[in-house]
């Protein structure tokens, strides 16, 4: 009967809207997501300043002192950067019609113009690349110069953090959520704290091999390193791109070689081999499963959303897997390492 799918046309027209509302309100759901984010981050060393015997509201004004400071300088730093960066763009442009122009007389002088279209290569328009490039740095320029209200947004978020559980209790009573509450958040900060690690050593490795090479802004391309390892997989690649363009316009083909190599052998070694050590098994995510994320919320909510999708989707399957009544959804959005774990 026709009257039996009403409730799954209703319940599928209700998401259409809910989710071209979030659409629509993106400017103003981002920072608000971003705090989250920056609160969650600051879960972990909340945590052991409490441990400590630190009270609450001081352990609140010590983590976000020190987040001011850091974010602030580096706010400042990103902020100039990307100002330098629109300066030196005529400068990139100018040096990639080189290089095109050099790759076009090296095929036709060693006769293979045959195997590339070398009309293609001539009519190459590298502003558009230079432009993508400027569009990429300025957005997250623009991210670091609203980062005084996202702070003191994740400010209000912190103190809250301490009623949260007793709110809970009196939401849902005896329910597994109150009971497991505890578990979760410890998960999350656990999950937290190796990925912000791990991300700050990739982030710091990265500038400082680059600042070796002679690439412009290492510090800018660190930032984003460290910003982009909290996406596995595919954010080493994004990351990655635009600094060796960069390096292959500044310095030449040598150079970028150099730069290839250094993410390479940062991303195996972090994110292949230290990060799974310290992290263990049932803490990963299907690969499907992030490109998905990745997908759908950048086009919700842009470069925000594809920042921050897989690391709050992580954090729903650490909060689902604590439900016997949702377990079953960890277990598909987890990697393959977790289906042992599962059966045991």
């Amino acid at each position: 009967m026709p009257s039996k799918h009403v409730p799954i046309l209703v319940s599928l027209a209700a998401i259409c809207i809910i989710i071209a509302g979030m659409k629509a309100a993106a400017p103003i759901l981002n920072p608000l997501f971003l705090s989250i984010f920056i609160a969650v981050i600051c879960l972990p060393p909340l945590a052991w300043l409490n441990n400590k015997g630190i009270s609450s509201s001081l352990a609140v004004f010590l983590v976000v002192g020190v987040l001011f400071i850091v974010v602030g300088a580096l706010g400042i730093y990103v902020v100039s950067s990307v100002d330098a960066f629109a300066k030196q763009l005529p400068v990139y442009q100018k040096n990639l019609n080189q290089q095109s122009a050099i790759l076009i007389n090296w095929l036709s002088m060693h006769g293979l113009e045959h195997l590339f279209n070398i009309d293609v290569l001539s009519q190459f328009d590298s502003s558009k690349i230079m432009r993508v490039m400027g569009g990429l740095i300025a957005s997250l320029g623009a991210v670091f110069a609203d980062m005084f209200m996202i702070q003191l947004t994740a400010i209000f978020i912190l103190f809250e953090s301490y009623a949260l559980p007793r709110k809970i209790h009196a939401a849902f009573g005896e329910s597994n959520l109150s009971q497991n509450y505890g578990e979760i958040i410890r998960s999350i900060n656990q999950y937290l704290a190796i990925k912000a690690v791990t991300s700050f050593v990739t982030g710091l490795l990265i500038a400082g091999w680059l600042s070796i090479i002679g690439v412009d802004f290492p510090v800018l391309w660190g930032v984003i390193a460290f910003m982009l390892n909290f996406v596995p997989t595919i954010g080493s690649i994004v990351a990655a791109v635009p600094t060796i363009l960069l390096s292959l316009v500044q310095l030449g083909v040598d150079s970028s070689l150099l730069v290839m190599l250094g993410y390479f052998m940062v991303n195996v070694l972090v994110g292949n081999v230290w990060e799974p050590r310290i992290m263990g098994k049932g803490l990963g995510l299907s690969t499907l499963v992030v490109f998905l994320s990745l997908t759908f919320w950048g086009w919700v909510f842009g470069s925000v959303g594809m920042l921050l999708s897989v690391p709050f989707t992580m954090i729903a399957k650490i909060i689902l897997e604590k439900t016997p009544e949702t377990y079953w959804i960890a277990i598909l959005l987890g990697s393959e390492n977790d289906l042992p774990q599962a059966e045991s």
